[in-house]
């Protein structure tokens, strides 16, 4: 008989070594096992509209409905047409938002694969891309993916979450080829101001950088916030504009996002050209989403509904803020936009020395899922995102229950 070859064992590719979600990482996996075992989870670990009875307007899905037999085939690879003309149209109703065509509109499957596509086709190994810091940790993971280095700047807690333009100037090289800007905020809910936005145009102008803007909370406002799109401020800078319809249109599950470049695009030509060539070899994305855009982006926009005087995101953001801020040894900025608060422990009160070993004994304790601040880059272990997606009556009983568990684990 032939000689058997030992058996062979098979790891995760190096270039995942460093690439974390913890959104959806080891503490979800345990409140999985846990709704296995029959334990019913209040899941805060993601935006994730759908399963807190925020259901699609129907016009959206009576349109996907009827569109269903036109989208069994392959779209062109950019997108199909009426929902690229859709995107176009919205923006032109911004009066400083800089001219583009429908060639300059990518849609995607969701916001997520478009931000991987654009890592993939911007970094060479050793590239450096500003990430704020908190972040949305998708940027860091798709950063670090595509062989560039997440390079993190401070937004500034006591400055409302401001980024810090001093740190995003201090952390610019010879290798920084991007700054990304999170407007409104995830995790912290802030809205920036147009001076703040100005500054940081300023810095990509004198530095030759492209600016990401991940704007898909820009029409979940609060109290008369105000939202400027990042390439308002920077016409002369090449600029990528990611939204979509998972947040302001409640269906996270159909994956139809877009992306819109402006500014110099003779610039970027190398960039644009290797997009294309990732949106090509991912076919297309999925057809019935796309088929949702056009409709979503006409007529009336019901998400103000949601954020205005009596609206039930507005109450919901309420009562997480005051409801948290009389937790003792609790702090937290109030939220003017996007589904989120992120809380800070006061470490005079709280000695926390391992944040994920804190939200799995808050899960194991009040079967609450909630996201500890490390998974979003935030170095000190003292912060942590509440969703503020629930009905009121039970955001309020969550974050009492937060409460309780926080006096029994100090003491």
């Amino acid at each position: 008989m032939p000689k058997r070859r030992p058996l062979r064992t098979f790891d995760q590719s190096n270039k995942l070594k460093n690439v974390f979600y913890d959104l959806r990482g080891p503490l979800a996996v345990e409140a999985e096992r846990m709704e296995a075992d029959g334990h019913a989870i209040l899941k805060l670990n993601t935006g994730n509209p759908a399963i807190f009875g925020f259901d699609a307007p129907d016009v959206i899905m009576r349109d996907m409905i009827a569109n269903l037999p036109m989208s069994q085939g392959y779209s062109t690879s950019k997108g199909i047409l009426p929902a690229r003309r859709a995107v176009v149209t919205r923006y032109e109703m911004i009066d400083d938002f800089p001219h583009f065509d429908v060639g300059d509109v990518y849609l995607g499957n969701g916001v997520s694969e478009l931000i991987s596509m654009t890592t993939q086709a911007l970094l060479n190994d050793g590239d450096e891309i500003l990430i704020p810091m908190p972040d949305y940790p998708l940027w860091t993971a798709a950063t670090t993916l595509a062989g560039g280095t997440p390079v993190h700047y401070v937004c500034d807690e006591e400055d409302g979450w401001n980024p810090s333009i001093e740190d995003i100037r201090s952390k610019v090289n010879k290798n920084t080829k991007a700054i990304v800007v999170i407007n409104p905020n995830n995790p912290t809910g802030a809205v920036y101001s147009r001076k703040t936005l100005e500054d940081i145009a300023q810095v990509a102008r004198e530095n030759g950088l492209m600016i990401l803007a991940d704007e898909i909370y820009d029409r979940i406002l609060y109290d008369g916030a105000q939202h400027i799109s990042m390439a308002e401020v920077a016409p002369d800078v090449v600029t990528l504009t990611f939204n979509g319809l998972s947040k302001a249109y409640r269906v996270a599950g159909y994956r139809a996002g877009w992306l819109v470049i402006t500014g110099p695009k003779q610039l970027a030509s190398g960039f644009i050209e290797g997009l294309d060539l990732l949106a090509g070899t991912r076919l297309c994305a999925n057809v019935p989403g796309q088929h949702a855009i056009q409709v979503a982006l006409g007529g009336r926009q019901s998400i103000y509904g949601l954020t205005g005087e009596g609206g039930r995101l507005l109450k919901q953001r309420n009562i997480a803020y005051e409801k948290l801020s009389q937790i003792p040894g609790v702090s937290v900025v109030k939220p003017m936009g996007a589904l989120y608060a992120f809380p800070k422990l006061d470490p005079n009160v709280y000695e926390i020395h391992d944040d994920t070993q804190l939200m799995l004994d808050l899960l194991r304790a009040e079967k609450i899922l909630m996201v500890q601040g490390t998974g979003f880059n935030m170095p000190d272990k003292q912060h942590f995102r509440v969703v503020t997606l629930p009905w009121a009556s039970q955001l309020e009983n969550a974050i009492e229950r937060l409460g309780n568990f926080l006096a029994s684990y100090h003491q």
